[in-house]
């Protein structure tokens, strides 16, 4: 049996969607949600994410603390900006910021960091060489978001998880 369905709990799950969003119980609609079903669950249980080792609970916690502080500085300081009718003299753009960091855990969490924080948005990260690349609603100084991501969030990101 859990060779046919190695995730039955998503198998299931899949079923019970794609019967929702055909809002039907034709034979057809079951059949291919079935197959569906079956399909993605087979093919999810053959991903083998690495594993995750966090090594630093406290660093985590703490982290947890300035991302919050931080996206909270983040929304206040971008409702200035649009309230206070700032936005003609406002400068965008792109930062490249080299990264040391290469665990894929850190990676996503600081992914999740940089978009939650309103006015970034992560846009591309080039393994090879190391650089992410992130658009910035208000950028003032470059090498102060540089310093900002590199200090503020990889390095506690690296104590975590490598």
């Amino acid at each position: 049996m859990r060779r046919w369905l190695p995730h039955p709990t998503m198998s299931f799950v899949v079923l019970g969607v794609w019967l929702v969003l055909n809002q039907s119980l034709a034979v057809g609609n079951l059949l291919l949600g079935a197959f569906l079903g079956i399909g993605l669950g087979a093919a999810f249980g053959r991903l083998q994410p690495p594993p995750l080792r966090i090594r630093n609970r406290r660093i985590m916690a703490k982290l947890f603390v300035t991302v919050v502080g931080d996206v909270i500085r983040s929304n206040l300081a971008l409702v200035r900006i649009i309230l206070g009718g700032r936005t003609s003299k406002l400068t965008s753009g792109f930062v490249a910021i080299p990264l040391k960091l290469t665990d894929p855990y850190g990676l996503a969490v600081l992914a999740c960091i940089i978009t939650a924080t309103p006015g970034t948005i992560w846009v591309s990260y080039r393994s090879a060489q190391g650089v992410l690349l992130i658009h910035v609603f208000d950028l003032i100084d470059e090498g102060e978001w540089i310093a900002t991501i590199t200090q503020r969030y990889e390095r506690p990101l690296r104590e975590i998880f490598e």
